[in-house]
């Protein structure tokens, strides 16, 4: 697949807003790399036999409405166009640096499959902190008990409605089938972050 501006992830994160030029998210990438979360996963990629590149996380304009999102062999785009600041660059990445480290540990990773695709979104909103309580009164989503839950399920029917191979209703179905198993698998991590 390609990684351009046309480009349709296999996984994506879901968009934010309108924002930088590719320059400025590109060096706002690099500051993503430095960060402790980035760090761990890049390392337990690396140890799990798959290194990244440098050029493995790429800024490009997005036409689809998406922040960023993974692609198998090709890496790992963040869209410029609807990222604005550092902390959603920092969640993008991390969100789909746990989506490839999915796909470097599972041989078996099938993203057209509605369950192996919702297990590594189940994952991914669960481990990446893109379900924090913060981030969520920002989106406009306030729930005292259970909203971390409630978010990451929501994220992975997101994500899952741009797979063309699954309905709304495979979705959903893959969704509950995996849950416990996905939401409960922490690796590379000893807990939730």
């Amino acid at each position: 697949m390609s990684t351009g501006s046309d480009s349709k992830p296999e996984s994506g994160s879901s968009f934010s807003s309108t924002g930088m030029t590719v320059e400025e998210c590109e060096n706002m990438i690099q500051g993503s790399l430095r960060t402790p979360t980035v760090k761990f996963l890049r390392e337990h990629l690396e140890k799990s036999g798959c290194g990244i590149a440098p050029n493995f996380i790429k800024a490009v304009n997005c036409n689809q409405r998406m922040s960023g999102g993974y692609v198998r062999g090709e890496g790992i785009v963040v869209c410029s166009n609807h990222l604005t600041i550092q902390d959603e660059v920092n969640q993008v990445v991390i969100h789909e640096l746990i989506h490839a480290f999915d796909d470097c540990r599972a041989a078996n990773l099938d993203w057209t499959n509605c369950a192996h695709h919702a297990c590594s979104e189940i994952r991914a909103g669960h481990l990446s902190g893109d379900c924090h309580y913060k981030r969520e009164l920002l989106r406009g989503f306030v729930k005292i008990r259970g909203h971390e839950q409630d978010c990451v399920r929501r994220r992975v029917m997101k994500s899952l409605a741009s797979n063309p191979y699954c309905s709304q209703a495979a979705a959903k179905d893959a969704m509950e089938a995996v849950w416990d198993t996905c939401y409960n698998d922490t690796k590379p991590f000893d807990r939730a972050p």
